[in-house]
Formats: C-alpha cells, sequence, structure tokens
C-alpha cells in the first residue's frame, strides 16, 4: 500500500520497509522505518527531479547502490554539501548537516518504484470549489489584473498574486508543492498550475481576492501544464504532464475533471525501453490543436492532436535525451527545446510536425521561457542558458527572412556560472541572464545584463543576503509596459525561507526602482499580458 502523508501541504512519498527489506544491498547503511520516510520526503522534494523517482539519473547522474556505495559517506555528504560547478546546487544552508546525512545514507539503499494512477484514482480526488456557473461574469475589484504577476511561492506551495501596478501582494493562493509554472487561458483570466506533487490547480484572478476554483490530482510527481488556445477547442482541455507515473491527462479546463489518461512509457532514440519516461514539458501549439509533449528519457516529441480525443492522433518525432524546457519562436510556428544530456537544442516544426534540426549549444542548456530577439547581425535569434557551464549561446531562427543564420549559432556569450533563465523583452535593449546554478553566492547571487546591440555584459548584485541565508538571484519577467524587469532573490537557507524578496528594475537604467519583501521562496514570475500575448 502506497502511503501518502499530507504534511504542510506536501505529499510525502514513504513506501513500505517490507518490499525494501530484501533489496537492501548488505553494504547500505540501515535506517528506521521514521528515518527511511523521512529521507523519502526529503528525495522527492529536493533531487528527484534531476536524479529520477527510481534514481536512474537524467539531468544528474544515476544515484543507484553499486556506485553510492562507492563513493561512500564521507564523498556524497561533500558532493551533496557543496555542490558542483557542473550544475548542482549546494545544499548546505538549505538541508541541516543531519539531513545531508540521512539522505547519503538513503541513496545508498535500493530504490522501492511508486505505485500507478488510474484515471479512477484522479477522479476521486477531483474537487469543484465554485461551479463554473457561480464564477463572476466581471473582475470582482478595480486592479489592473492584465499586470499582475502570478508568481511561484515554492516551498510555500502557493502561488502570490502580485499587483506589478503597486508592488502590493494581492493574495497568496493555495496550491500544490512547488510549482514549477504556470500557464495561462486564452484570455488570461485562468491560470493552471502544476505542483510537484502532481496537484493540478485552476486561480480565478477575477474574483476578490484571487483563488482556486477548481482541481485535480494527475500523479504523485508532476511538472507542467498547458491549455488548449486553438479554434473551437480554445479553452476546452486543459493538461498535465507527470514524472510519477510516468504519463500525460487531459483534463476538461472548466471543471478539471479528468478525461483521459496516456502512458508515456516507450523507447529511446536508440531503440532501448525506458520504464521511467517522464513528461517534462507540454505546451499548446499556437497554429494547430494540438499539445507539445516532451517525454525526457526518451527524447521523443509528441505532438498530441486534441480536436477528437477519444481517436487520439500523435505524431512521435525521435529528437535528443533528455528533454527539457522550451519555447516558440515569435511565429509560433517552430518549437525550440533543450535536449540537456546531448547538450542540444532541438527545432520541430509544428505545422509539418516533424523534427527539422538540432544544434550542439553547450553543456546543458536550459532556456526557461526562453528569449527571442533581433540580433544587428545574425537578424531574428533565440538564446538559451546552460546548467553545466556559464555560457549564453544564441542562434537564428527566421528559416524563411534569414535561411542562412537559421538553426546555426550566432553567438556564445561567457557568464560568470551556470543559470537556469534568460529572458528579454521586443522593447527592451537588453537581455537578462541568471547565474543561479553555480554553488558560491559572489555568483549565484548576481545577473548578467547583455546589450544586444554591442553583446556587452552588466553584472548586477540582486540577492545582497548574508552566505548563511543561501539567497540566489533566479528567474526574470517583464512587467506590461516592458519598462521594468522582475529579479525573484530565492532565500533557501533553512529558517530563512520567509526572507526572499523580488527586486524591480528599470531596464533603461538598470537602477533598482522597488523591492517586495518577506516572500517564501519565490521562483518563477508570470505576467498575465505578457504571457496571454506571447511577449519575448
Amino acid at each position: 500500500m502506497y502511503k501518502r502523508a499530507l504534511s504542510k501541504g506536501i505529499i510525502a512519498l514513504s513506501f513500505p520497509l517490507a518490499a525494501m527489506a530484501g533489496a537492501v544491498q548488505a553494504a547500505a547503511p540501515e535506517l528506521s522505518a521514521e528515518e527511511m520516510e523521512r529521507a523519502t520526503d526529503i528525495y522527492f522534494q529536493r533531487c528527484a527531479g534531476c536524479h529520477g523517482t527510481l534514481r536512474n539519473g537524467a539531468t544528474g547522474p544515476d544515484l543507484l547502490p553499486e556506485n553510492t556505495q562507492e563513493l561512500g559517506q564521507r564523498r556524497l555528504e561533500s558532493i551533496i554539501t557543496l555542490g558542483t560547478e557542473g550544475g548542482m546546487n549546494n545544499f548546505d544552508g538549505i538541508l541541516s548537516e543531519e539531513e545531508i546525512t540521512l539522505i547519503t545514507k538513503y541513496i545508498q539503499n535500493e530504490p522501492v518504484e511508486p505505485p500507478e494512477m488510474s484515471l479512477a484514482d484522479m477522479k476521486e480526488r477531483w474537487q469543484v470549489f465554485v461551479a463554473p456557473e457561480d464564477l463572476p461574469t466581471e473582475p470582482q475589484h478595480d486592479l489592473n489584473w492584465e499586470n499582475f504577476m502570478v508568481t511561484i511561492l515554492r516551498d510555500r506551495g502557493a502561488m502570490g498574486i502580485i499587483d506589478a501596478d503597486t508592488k502590493e501582494v494581492v493574495t497568496e493562493v493555495e496550491t500544490g508543492y512547488a510549482v514549477h509554472v504556470a500557464k495561462e487561458s486564452s484570455d488570461g483570466r485562468f491560470w493552471y498550475v502544476q505542483g510537484r506533487d502532481g496537484r493540478l490547480s485552476k486561480i480565478d484572478l477575477w474574483m476578490d481576492p484571487p483563488q482556486v476554483t477548481a482541481e485535480t490530482f494527475i500523479g504523485y510527481d508532476a511538472r507542467d501544464v498547458a491549455v488548449s488556445h486553438y479554434g473551437e477547442w480554445k479553452d476546452k482541455y486543459v493538461i498535465g504532464g507527470a514524472y510519477w507515473p510516468p504519463h500525460f491527462v487531459i483534463a476538461d479546463a472548466e471543471t478539471m475533471e479528468p478525461l483521459k489518461v496516456v502512458s508515456t512509457r516507450g523507447y529511446d532514440t536508440e531503440g532501448n525501453y525506458v520504464h521511467e519516461a517522464r513528461v517534462a514539458a507540454l505546451y499548446n501549439t499556437p497554429h494547430a490543436p494540438s499539445f507539445l509533449v516532451n517525454v525526457k528519457e526518451t527524447g521523443q516529441v509528441w505532438q498530441v492532436d486534441y480536436s477528437d480525443i477519444e481517436n487520439l492522433r500523435i505524431e512521435q518525432m525521435a529528437t535528443a535525451e533528455y528533454l527539457h524546457d522550451g519555447f516558440f519562436d515569435p511565429s509560433g510556428r517552430f518549437f525550440q527545446i533543450a535536449a540537456n544530456n546531448s547538450n542540444m537544442m532541438v527545432f520541430i516544426d509544428t505545422q509539418t510536425r516533424k523534427k527539422i534540426s538540432m544544434l550542439e549549444t553547450g553543456i546543458k542548456p536550459h532556456p526557461g521561457p526562453g528569449a527571442n530577439w533581433n540580433d544587428p547581425e545574425c537578424g531574428p535569434v533565440a538564446g538559451t542558458t546552460h546548467l553545466g557551464e556559464g555560457l549564453m549561446t544564441f542562434w537564428g531562427n527566421d528559416p524563411e527572412g534569414h535561411p542562412d543564420q537559421a538553426w546555426q549559432i550566432c553567438d556564445q556569450i561567457e557568464t560568470d556560472g551556470p543559470g537556469l533563465f534568460v529572458r528579454t523583452h521586443p522593447d527592451s535593449d537588453n537581455v537578462w541572464i541568471d547565474q543561479a546554478m553555480h554553488p558560491e553566492p559572489d555568483v549565484n547571487q548576481w545577473v548578467m545584463v547583455m546589450n544586444k546591440e554591442t553583446r556587452e555584459l552588466t553584472p548586477i548584485h540582486v540577492a545582497d543576503r548574508p552566505i548563511e541565508h543561501d539567497a540566489v538571484a533566479v528567474h526574470m519577467e517583464y512587467d506590461q509596459t516592458g519598462t521594468e524587469v522582475w529579479v525573484s532573490i530565492w532565500a533557501r537557507g533553512e529558517g530563512h525561507q520567509n526572507d526572499g524578496a523580488i527586486v524591480v528594475y528599470d531596464d533603461k537604467t538598470l537602477e533598482e526602482k522597488a523591492r517586495i519583501e518577506n516572500l517564501n521562496t519565490p521562483t518563477g514570475k508570470f505576467n498575465v499580458y505578457n504571457r496571454k500575448n506571447h511577449v519575448g
């Protein structure tokens, strides 16, 4: 029996120890039932995303006993404490010394496979809090909701709704734990957020205050969500993608009722069967009634046609492992996604539903929401940061207007350390780049601002927190006017989670304009106007 312990809004994954006992190797450190449950919790919250539910590895290496036991307790504790310059952050300050010792022992034991989740299981946990017919027909407040920043408060298990006009927090909406991303309805009114714990929630920004109107659970570990925006199916379906079980779920976007579940287990690009084939990222295609489902470990991009979900049509495009985050070019036709462990960006033509090119960019590309801009030499380009090195690479992405530059590197700019996100705006002279994956505060507390014309970098010290607070500067977003850039201070240190903040900069002068303090682990921010209009 799979045990779900709800604690502080987090679904704690804990498995029967009897299932583990026979499989544990003789050299594995012993753990009590209480220690095993606590360690499983920590692994789910902090490690599974990069190393896999079954610890087979993905963006990070595998953590299987035959390898971890060879490294030994002392070496493992050192790696977890200090991090690596190859993209793993340090956990001193995030985890206590006792927790680091505990998780080190845990990864020397055999992993146990969690149970599956059926459509019936999902429907049991589906809830409607406000019936569609009872929703307001106009905004119930006089705030400029199109300039709201829908902000992830990661460890708080909530979304902060922040008014970018006044710089005031409107409300904090309870959602799933460690939301990875938020996606909007076609008009920007409703926002769908996917928690790491599988909780998929729908938020209405017109309500006073904004609140969750319906939710369901689509897995035990999940990441992304997308909403249908095309034609007669506009705002009809929402899709959620799970890490475990490896599947995607299509639900009714109005009520959140789960309608269809499809497994993503299959074969990688070399024909090897992949049992833990996780859904990395989901997107609606602007010019067709389809979702893009990016299956991490198989390197498969699936274009799933939602015009008839009873007779589901899926094109499967073999690309490269392991797929992660992606974004569209300004036309909305070409999809650009990172294949981390192949050091590639992959390019998909969503009109022909085919892979058209791949480009080696650097060690573990990670564009986040991405950035498109016009370069004086190469014309239209797009760029990515990298998890494995301090490098921002950009390439041509206009095959019709600039065919010689299309899907070829325009330039590579060295930064001080690996990062997670890059962001810009059509009216801006700048491209903002974070360095959040470097283990040292004198790098990860700074962002770089690249001038589009000269390609010169200007460093800005954002996360001016004491080292013991373990605060990094992460994720940039422009406001509705395109004149302000919001950067998160993600305070992760034990006991300092509420010391996070968002710093607002003038994009022209690069001077600080405002600061929103006392936020619990703020990370991603999504401006309603920019996201619904695909700005940036």
